[in-house]
């Protein structure tokens, strides 16, 4: 059967991942409310369709940061892809690269950096980005991923301590011995210190404030980007900040539960930047109507995280390949389909909302 659909790839992922590896990549905080809520949130959401448009040519492209991509959707950071295929995120990087869209490599991942960049030398990437209690190790990477031509760093902010995730608790989940986190590779000496996702516990800065915003921009060039907004209070203080850009997210419903699902925090967050940077926006996307929704609603651009990791299950590169293009079609199809025949044309009078 051909997979024709996200679902699909979602299906093909939970039946041929071991356990521990799929509830590590499925999971939520706690009871998993906001992760849930992230998807039925856009089911809220209905699309006001304009007719008789004249839409026979149509074109997806969009620009974030200033550089053209042949659609609104990137692949968000997630960690340790080659938990989910051999060749990790090697192969997401091709995937990007081939479709022409944006990638966030993570800091968590089963790859380096330098294999990352090697593996796809003309892709478009940004690097996520944590702080911890030693600015070193964060300054070097920084150093590292400028050097190797990442065009922005994105600064995750809503990770001061790791969220509650049940079934990792359950499972006792960690990297198998043949996996590391990649960027890291020989930085921790052993330690009796317990390990969490792949590095000594702890070693997350829980300090992080506004100020090291500012130290950031002291030690690059390169735009920062921050991930893990969701309050129009926080988007104010980040332009006034001088960031490049906003991601609303609430990293895939796996920090907090009971926050609010990201499209329902977008418009308060767009109303606030009114245009002065780029807001984008995860968590939930689905579909390419969903992708529409997200546009209409403010969003420049959308980022996808479990889906990736669905399509590097299925069939590696190709899969990965496989889930941007069915959203690049879905969204143009979605798109003309309400009377749009570019990605200006979209714009807040095509959405309302209704309660289910």
């Amino acid at each position: 059967m051909p997979l024709v659909c996200l679902t699909d790839f979602e299906q093909y992922a939970k039946e041929h991942l071991s356990k521990a590896t799929w509830d590590y990549y499925a999971a939520g905080a706690d009871e998993c409310c906001t992760r849930d809520d992230n998807l039925l949130a856009y089911k809220r959401i209905r699309l006001r369709p304009r007719i008789l448009r004249d839409v026979s040519v149509s074109d997806t492209r969009t620009t974030v940061q200033g550089t053209e991509i042949s659609f609104p959707v990137g692949i968000a950071p997630t960690a340790f892809h080659c938990l989910a295929w051999h060749e990790g995120e090697v192969a997401t990087a091709r995937a990007t690269e081939a479709v022409n869209t944006c990638y966030i490599a993570s800091t968590y991942s089963t790859c380096s950096v330098e294999e990352i960049a090697a593996a796809a030398p003309n892709g478009y990437r940004w690097f996520q980005l944590y702080v911890y209690r030693d600015r070193k190790l964060s300054e070097q990477i920084v150093h590292r991923v400028e050097a190797l031509g990442f065009k922005a760093l994105v600064l995750t902010v809503d990770v001061p301590y790791t969220g509650k995730r049940r079934n990792d608790i359950r499972n006792h989940f960690k990297l198998p011995p043949h996996l590391k986190v990649k960027n890291f590779d020989g930085v921790f000496q052993e330690t009796a210190v317990p390990e969490e996702y792949g590095i000594p516990a702890n070693t997350l800065d829980p300090s992080i404030s506004w100020k090291d915003v500012y130290w950031l921009q002291s030690i690059t060039r390169l735009p920062v980007i921050i991930k893990g907004i969701l309050t129009k209070e926080d988007a104010e203080l980040a332009v006034e900040h001088g960031v490049q850009g906003i991601i609303v997210s609430n990293h895939g419903g796996r920090q907090l539960d009971g926050g609010p699902a990201t499209i329902d925090a977008l418009s308060e967050i767009v109303d606030t930047v009114q245009g002065r940077i780029e807001v984008y926006l995860d968590g939930g996307i689905r579909t390419g109507s969903d992708v529409l929704k997200a546009l209409a609603l403010g969003a420049k651009c959308v980022f996808i995280g479990r889906p990736a990791v669905w399509g590097l299950a299925y069939k590696g590169e190709e899969g990965v390949r496989d889930v941007l293009q069915i959203l690049n079609d879905e969204f143009r199809l979605s798109m003309v389909l309400s009377g749009c025949r570019n990605v200006s044309e979209i714009n807040r009078n095509l959405v309302q909302a209704s309660k289910l």
